[in-house]
């Protein structure tokens, strides 16, 4: 005889892994430091800046369009938001001109450089370009 609490966790547990298991691998966003960028150039991963202003409306609607990209597996990596007030010194290095810029990376490799780009298909394929 089966027993149907172990059959019903075993539904159960598949449900939560395939409902929540797909966000796993999804766009991790965060605060931009140096620290985490080095990690994941040094392990070859994709690394994404996001120059953003708070004061600055193209930048608002990326930061829309990349939340939305969150829940979603097919877009893998991390985004680093760099501050374009404060991160003077790492805008010469990476020579920014202006906020709303993305560089991608694959490891230490930039693989997409854009700037004032809003379109959802656009950004998500400069997201891709490292994968």
């Amino acid at each position: 005889m089966k027993h149907p609490i172990t059959t019903f966790s075993a539904w159960g547990l598949a449900l939560s892994l395939w409902t929540f298991g797909g966000t796993a691998n999804a766009l991790d966003i965060s605060a931009y430091s140096a620290q985490a960028l080095s990690q994941k150039q040094q392990a070859g991963e994709a690394v994404s800046l996001h120059f953003h202003a708070k004061w600055c409306p193209t930048c608002l609607v990326q930061e829309k369009v990349f939340n939305s990209f969150q829940g979603d597996a097919s877009v893998p990596g991390t985004l680093l938001v760099v501050d374009y007030d404060q991160e003077r010194q790492l805008k010469r290095e990476m020579g920014i001109r202006s906020q709303s810029t993305l560089i991608v990376f694959k490891g230490k490799e930039q693989k997409h450089r854009s700037g004032g780009v809003t379109d959802p298909q656009a950004l998500k394929a400069a997201l891709l370009s490292a994968q």
